[in-house]
């Protein structure tokens, strides 16, 4: 297939989903369980994403690099109640001074 079938798929795929997403009845969607699944797939995929951006590599291997001490460095923060901006800024400086120093 090329290029532009995968798109129109990709599109179709995602136009099914939501409207998946539409047909569900609303007692569905309201109950305790459900509320406690929407709450926390946010978390999941934030987790999920992170994953993949500090341990992946562009050729598709596992990598152990800066950027998994920058993200123990944030963790350590994230315990010690830092606001998240401070974690966040915490992490990038450690990987970056990790970095300049010549650790990739």
């Amino acid at each position: 297939m090329n290029l532009t079938a995968w798109l129109l798929l990709a599109c179709l795929l995602a136009f099914l989903t939501k409207l998946a997403g539409h047909l569900v009845p609303s007692e569905r969607l309201e109950g305790a369980k459900m509320r406690r699944v929407t709450g926390l797939l946010p978390v999941a995929l934030l987790t999920s994403l992170v994953v993949v951006q500090t341990f992946g590599s562009p050729t598709g291997g596992f990598v152990v690099d800066a950027r998994v001490v920058g993200l123990g460095a944030a963790v350590v923060a994230l315990l010690l109640r830092a606001p998240f901006i401070v974690v966040v800024i915490v992490g990038a400086v450690v990987a970056a001074g990790l970095r300049a120093v010549g650790w990739a």
